[in-house]
């Protein structure tokens, strides 16, 4: 049977999932009675809830006399790693381009990554039924991004389909015809994307994604590069240095067909399988014959950008709604994600009750935060702080991004100042369709945390904001930080309503009566720039002389809610997220006020 490996990319919500979805279900992988979910693809319970992909994930159809394998990639900048990594898996890749938006930041990441790897392009113009649809205009941006990226002539001769994911059809040309569904992207796979290389030799496989299942232990994904590999056959996994990580045998081989994953009994090279039995192997390390010692080359992976510190929770009410709190069983967490995510990495504090964890933003971060919350696990995490480095002249270095903001006319004008604000600079303004402008700036990263909720505010919920790492560039000096203080709880016990209710002069409150607080918790945010304690357990004095307007209701401003991703950005450097299964509290680093004020006089004698 023919092979072809293809990834399809592309910026997120451009439509890839719902591409894969008509794939399977017009090549007759799906039966027209089967119950799928949409965007089967997504299996994550994040992944359903938040509508992104963030695992990148193999299947395979059967079309005429050829096995497509395909592999679905995440769209977030964040989620990069996953990309960067499975384009050794294929031949070939779609790049999926909105019919409105265009080529957008994370579209010129990953295609910049395939054409350097020297994969042939398939450009297909999805969401063509959009009324404000401009399939011209995309076309000679994708060619200008393609040219931008030194794309080779033979890559810039790339064919060109349009068409509609989710109403299942693409052709030649925008306006059809639409009865053929997604043959003609099918046939242009079968004709455009070369066949697997398959090298001489005995068997050698490079390990791509990752997982871990509770009845086959560690399952490695990757493509066969030679030889042929059958069950219980004797394996060694090799370090990308060379050295040797164990020897084992195979104790399953699952091939993808359609949605589900068989057992087979040989596999031959060129093909996308998953193997299970070895312990030790992981992503980037080669699975080969005994007789060999030599590792295949593995792609590079760009350096995370942004970390963030884990903390065992050692706050008054730690232990109360999660098993899983000592920093043993949160190490070995991290350390078994860090095994599957190459764009992770974990590093241990010397008093080892806190770990640094470093990523590429914040949404990869908090996506690993909330995974470990639905787990049991309990924690307390700090501000994102974004990772320096110097040159050879003890230049300190940070990372800056580029980031593209689409907003409405009315909004620009808030949105340049409030950027400018941060040290961005624009490098780029123009009209982008329907009143709308497209905003381009370089930015340092760190004055982009907590931009974003920020940016919903400013324009009214109208901006999309795109973010995508640039370069390392010359610290550009001090941001301002946060305006407002925080109100503290200066005792323990459950918040009172009648105290909540005379503190809303104070300001904003984020917790509702009745939740239980400690000493050092932040209960509000302060109306000031300065911190203030205060007592919300205080309840009404009551008397036995009944008077008229003693007993009106208290009505109370309902709090503002503070979701993790909010939180994280929220936060100062002196405070944390306490996360919990069932809770996200805010809290000082220092829960005792003579400890903190001690920190505060030590911070303003190190300025001096």
């Amino acid at each position: 049977m023919k092979l072809r490996n293809i990834a399809i990319i592309a910026h997120v919500d451009h439509g890839k999932t719902t591409l894969v979805d008509a794939l399977l279900k017009q090549s007759g992988s799906v039966r027209d009675n089967q119950r799928v979910a949409e965007r089967v693809m997504d299996s994550g319970d994040i992944e359903k809830e938040r509508g992104i992909t963030i695992l990148a994930k193999a299947t395979s159809v059967e079309w005429k006399d050829a096995r497509i394998n395909i592999v679905d990639t995440p769209g977030h900048a964040d989620f990069g790693g996953e990309v960067e990594r499975i384009l050794n898996m294929v031949d070939g890749v779609i790049v999926l381009v909105d019919s409105a938006e265009g080529p957008m930041p994370q579209t010129k990441f990953v295609v910049g990554k395939a054409l350097k790897v020297g994969l042939r392009p398939i450009v297909a113009i999805n969401k063509i039924d959009r009324p404000d649809a401009r399939a011209d205009e995309v076309i000679n941006e994708v060619f200008d991004l393609f040219a931008a990226l030194d794309a080779t002539d033979e890559q810039l001769d790339f064919p060109i389909l349009y068409g509609s994911g989710r109403d299942g059809w693409m052709a030649a040309s925008p306006e059809g015809p639409k009865d053929q569904g997604l043959a003609p992207l099918f046939d242009l796979v079968l004709d455009h994307v070369p066949a697997p290389k398959v090298g001489d030799g005995p068997f050698r496989m490079i390990g791509t994604i990752l997982e871990a299942n509770p009845f086959l232990g560690r399952i490695v994904t990757g493509r066969i590069e030679s030889g042929t590999l059958k069950p219980n056959q004797q394996v060694k996994v090799l370090h990308h240095d060379g050295t040797v990580l164990e020897t084992g045998r195979v104790s399953k081989i699952l091939a993808f067909r359609g949605i589900e994953r068989q057992p087979i009994e040989e596999a031959q090279a060129g093909d996308i399988v998953a193997i299970a039995g070895l312990s030790k192997g992981t992503v980037a390390d080669t699975f080969c014959d005994p007789s060999l010692n030599e590792a295949l080359p593995a792609q590079p992976i760009d350096p995370p950008t942004v970390t963030m510190s884990f903390i065992v929770n050692d706050s008054p009410l730690a232990g109360t709604e999660g098993d899983k709190v000592t920093s043993r069983v949160i190490r070995d967490r991290l350390l078994k994600e860090a095994e599957g995510s190459v764009a992770l990495s974990i590093e241990e504090s010397a008093d080892k009750d806190s770990f640094y964890v470093s990523g590429r933003g914040e949404l990869q971060l908090s996506v690993l935060i909330e995974t470990m919350r639905r787990e049991g696990f309990e924690l307390a995490v700090s501000r994102p702080r974004v990772v320096m480095q110097k040159d050879e002249n003890g230049q300190v270095l940070e990372p800056v991004e580029e980031v593209v903001i689409d907003v409405d006319e009315e909004h620009a004008g808030i949105v340049v100042q409030k950027m400018s604000e941060r040290k961005a600079e624009m490098i780029e303004l123009r009209p982008s369709g329907g009143d709308r402008q497209r905003l381009v700036f370089l930015a340092p990263t760190r004055g982009l945390i907590g931009y974003q909720s920020e940016l919903l505010t400013d324009t009214r919920g109208t901006a999309v904001m795109n973010r995508l790492f640039n370069s390392y560039q010359p610290y550009k000096g001090e941001l301002a930080g946060r305006t407002n203080g925080v109100l503290i709880s200066n005792e323990q016990g459950e918040a009172v309503a009648y105290a909540l209710w005379n503190l809303e002069d104070r300001g904003p409150m984020v917790i509702d009566p009745g939740v239980k607080v400690y000493q050092g918790m932040i209960i509000g945010i302060h109306s000031r720039d300065n911190d203030l304690e205060v007592n919300v357990l205080k309840g009404k004095k009551l008397t036995n002389i009944r008077a008229a307007g003693k007993d009106e209701a208290v009505k109370l401003t309902p709090p503002i809610r503070m979701t993790l991703e909010r939180a994280l950005s929220w936060i100062q450097d002196d405070e944390l997220v306490e996360v919990t299964p069932k809770s996200i509290r805010l809290r000082k680093l220092y829960l005792d006020p003579n400890e903190r004020k001690r920190f505060e006089k030590q911070k303003v004698a190190g300025a001096a």
